[in-house]
């Protein structure tokens, strides 16, 4: 039997559904990664000076990017022994995951089977949308 799974990912999360015949497990992995920065200089009137204020950005920038593949690293450590893989999720971590995948070559050539954009999804319809995936024919709707 085939090892299916399918990611749901965005900077703050990843759900991995992994289909295994019969079995289903569902992981979540909550990143680390921050979404804003904060100034030190900043006073409560709101001024600081512009210097420290590229600084800070750099090395929010920096940080954030280190955060990110680490917390890329840690979702792909669980999907080493998949047999198919289905990443999809809204904004730009979707598409750093397959880089990730493709460029490393992590995964065997054919393994990764689609990348998709999907908006903010319940656990149920995260799963769901795995099962559709991989098994069309269990969620066909018959004809009147």
């Amino acid at each position: 039997m085939k090892r299916q799974t399918g990611i749901w990912i965005d900077s703050s999360k990843a759900i991995i559904v992994a289909l295994d015949g019969d079995t289903e497990k569902i992981t979540e992995i909550d990143s680390e990664v921050e979404n804003s920065v904060y100034h030190n200089k900043e006073g409560d009137k709101g001024t600081f000076s512009g210097a420290h204020h590229g600084n800070s950005d750099k090395k929010f920038e920096e940080r954030k990017k280190q955060e990110l593949d680490y917390f890329i690293k840690s979702v792909l450590s669980y999907v080493k022994k998949s047999d198919e893989l289905i990443v999809f999720g809204p904004a730009q971590t979707k598409i750093k995951l397959e880089h990730k995948l493709l460029t490393e070559h992590l995964l065997e050539p054919g393994k990764l089977k689609a990348v998709e954009t999907a908006d903010k999804m319940t656990l149920n319809q995260i799963v769901e949308k795995v099962r559709r995936y991989y098994n069309p024919s269990q969620f066909k709707t018959p004809k009147p």
